[in-house]
């Protein structure tokens, strides 16, 4: 009875996991199928003209990697402080749970949420208007928690027998963190970041509301009244307003580079986090 039980668990988890990869290579083939038209030289190093009828997305590619570089620049020395503190520092403090619970709640909170709070704050208080910094600060507090938890559950993962060691040698806690703690958890730190990215390269609501607009913008001179263009907001409002025919393929062909850029950032991911689960099993 337990061995057929176990069977039937096996078969069902193996079907759900082979639904969700059918449904994902679908929806991917299908972006694929309707966007490759549309891809060429002259897509990737031409301006959009014509309401997204003609040209290409220049702009809006370099308006996606600026945005996703600030939310780097600014979640990486924020992570990786809060990972250090939770787990080295302040392993066994009692509000540490608290943290890592506002860390799980702020993961949670809904993107347009986000936007309201950087139109607020970054918009209307600090008075930077559409900015690219706004846009870029906003999506690193969202991937906050993904590459601190990311970070710090790599600390925690680690071998006692690594800390022991480093102990029994005479280092103090600083010199074990940054000669032994460190470099066997940059993975993790990195891995996060690149899941991180990923996310914060397909969000629409919050730089809809505080970095991007649909036209009119290039390269960023300053930092107030300053947006830029974007991948997401681009499939946005062309999917949303525009009944012209020629439009369709430049959306899915916007759609299939933004699907790409994603799934490069997960790839790169992948190799770091199959050699963190390969040292675990061997730990």
């Amino acid at each position: 009875m337990r061995k057929l039980r176990h069977r039937l668990f096996w078969l069902l988890t193996a079907f759900c996991a082979s639904l969700a990869c059918g449904i994902l290579l679908l929806l991917v083939g299908a972006i694929a199928f309707r966007g490759w038209p549309a891809i060429s030289w002259n897509f990737f190093t031409e301006q959009i003209r014509l309401v997204g009828a003609s040209g290409g997305i220049f702009y809006n590619l370099i308006g996606t990697l600026i945005l996703i570089t600030t939310a780097l620049v600014t979640c990486l020395p924020i992570a990786f402080g809060i990972g250090l503190l939770c787990g080295v520092y302040q392993r066994q403090h009692k509000w540490r749970s608290h943290l890592m619970m506002l860390l799980y709640l702020l993961n949670g909170v809904p993107s347009i949420l986000f936007g309201l709070f950087g139109l607020i704050v970054f918009v209307k208080f600090f008075g930077w208007g559409k900015s690219w910094l706004s846009g870029g600060i906003l999506l690193g507090i969202m991937m906050l928690p993904t590459v601190t938890v990311a970070f710090i559950e790599r600390i925690e993962g680690l071998p006692a027998k690594y800390f022991e060691a480093a102990k029994g040698l005479g280092l103090t806690t600083t010199q074990v963190v940054w000669s032994v703690i460190i470099p066997q958890s940059l993975s993790g730190l990195i891995t996060g970041s690149l899941l991180g990215l990923v996310r914060a390269a397909t969000e629409t609501a919050p730089i809809m509301f505080t970095a991007t607009v649909f036209a009119g913008a290039t390269v960023p001179h300053g930092v107030k009244e300053n947006p830029v263009l974007s991948l997401p907001y681009h499939i946005f409002i062309l999917a949303q307003d525009s009944f012209d025919p020629a439009v369709g393929a430049k959306i899915w062909g916007t759609a299939l580079v933004l699907v790409g850029l994603a799934l490069l950032l997960s790839l790169l991911a992948l190799p770091l986090r199959l050699r963190i689960h390969e040292e675990a099993r061997h730990h």
